[in-house]
């Protein structure tokens, strides 16, 4: 298959074209280094060393006795777009290439009408260019499980049968979500739906846990293959910030009482999910969704799981419990199903503790690179629209 990546150059979009590559596929990618920029723009980088695209491509070409297609470009120029699709032809497109960070979103009034204007017009780029050039290829829509929110019911993949005054019928269902990032990936997820109605287009709506990791197989040693890791307030997602902060023997940061719950997966398994999506593509004006992840665990679940891989390496590992910056539930319900990626063959992992210490071992050898960042581990970026220290709110680091 000819595969086409927005956001090539990120966290998942470096992994995916290796591992796609490596099954046989070919790919195309583009990116315009934003998330790079905007790591800097935190005053942080990324705890694994990353290289120069030309440094990249040059090492995925001997990797992979294969070339990586790649331009620099921005989604929101719509001609250098349409005409990349159009020379390229893809059978399918994997939609990467947002900004995919809630605080990041809640920054101020310019973040969160940069981070609409970025993601939304980006992706009807997409809708639009596709509907043009390549009505036939296949889009995989990288959304959140964070726009169903935290509702007191099952949470459905997608679609729900409901009966409303003696009237029955099947209706999306409702999104709740937390940030002005959220609320672009639901304005995503309208556009589309609504573009494979009109137009007859075909996508699958990948509503994604929280990913986790350094490394899939296919990298090999070489460490200019592998992906960037965020440990940053807006960038470095849970597990990725706890590990980072575990290795500098830093208390892991838990926001409030550490019951939120979500879905979470390695990054293998984000790779073996999205390869899944686009290898079992849906049938033309279908609109489909996909609930990923590999299971849910509360945030404090999450941190006693690091600090017995830390354990397993030599690492003491403390946990406190900071105020919450967010303005979200703390005590929920939370059961969303997953069941359309087991049926096409999707085999989670099961081991969160096994796959952080794989990480452990991976940061361990960067820890003056993360120490250089401390600063930057607690989070000062509130809802309320304020820029304040969060505090600790436990006297001593909580204990088993």
């Amino acid at each position: 298959m000819r595969v086409f990546i927005a956001g090539v150059d990120g966290y998942l979009g470096w992994a995916l074209a290796q591992y796609l590559t490596a099954r046989g596929h070919d790919v195309a990618g583009v990116d315009n280094y934003a998330r790079r920029q905007w790591v800097d723009e935190m005053g942080s980088v990324s705890a694994i060393p990353i290289y120069s695209m030309p440094d990249r491509l040059a090492a995925f070409r001997e990797h992979y006795g294969k070339e990586l297609l790649f331009r620099e470009g921005d989604l929101l120029d719509y001609q250098f777009l349409r005409d990349f699709l159009s020379d390229f032809q893809p059978d399918a497109i994997v939609h990467l290439g947002e900004m995919p960070s809630a605080p990041y979103s809640m920054i101020d009034q310019a973040h969160s009408i940069y981070t609409h204007t970025n993601n939304v017009n980006g992706s009807l780029n997409v809708l639009w260019a596709m509907r043009e050039v390549c009505p036939e290829a296949h889009l995989v829509k990288l959304g959140t499980m964070g726009e169903y929110g935290t509702p007191n019911v099952d949470i459905p993949e997608g679609f729900f049968e409901i009966e409303y005054r003696g009237r029955k019928d099947r209706l999306p269902f409702p999104r709740q979500p937390g940030s002005f990032y959220h609320l672009t990936k639901v304005h995503d997820t309208n556009n589309t739906m609504f573009a494979c109605r009109i137009w007859g287009l075909s996508a699958t709506d990948i509503m994604q846990g929280v990913v986790f990791g350094t490394q899939i197989d296919t990298m090999g040693v070489n460490p200019v293959l592998r992906s960037r890791l965020d440990f940053d307030q807006c960038f470095g997602t849970a597990i990725n910030r706890f590990a980072c902060q575990a290795v500098i023997g830093h208390p892991l940061t838990v926001y409030g009482v550490g019951h939120q719950k979500r879905g979470f997966l390695p990054m293998r398994d984000s790779m073996q999910c999205l390869t899944i999506a686009i290898e079992n593509p849906p049938k033309a004006g279908e609109y489909r969704v996909f609930n990923q992840f590999e299971e849910c665990y509360t945030v404090d679940e999450l941190a006693e799981k690091v600090r017995e891989a830390g354990s397993a390496v030599g690492l003491d590992v403390d946990i406190e419990h900071f105020d919450n910056p967010r303005t979200e539930k703390e005590e929920h319900y939370y059961n969303p199903d997953r069941q359309h990626l087991i049926d096409l063959g999707y085999k989670p992992t099961h081991d969160v503790v096994a796959e952080v210490k794989i990480m452990l071992q991976d940061l361990l050898p960067q820890r003056d690179r993360i120490m250089a960042k401390r600063e930057i581990v607690v989070p000062d970026i509130r809802w309320d629209g304020t820029r304040r220290r969060s505090g600790v709110i436990s006297a001593s680091p909580v204990k088993s």
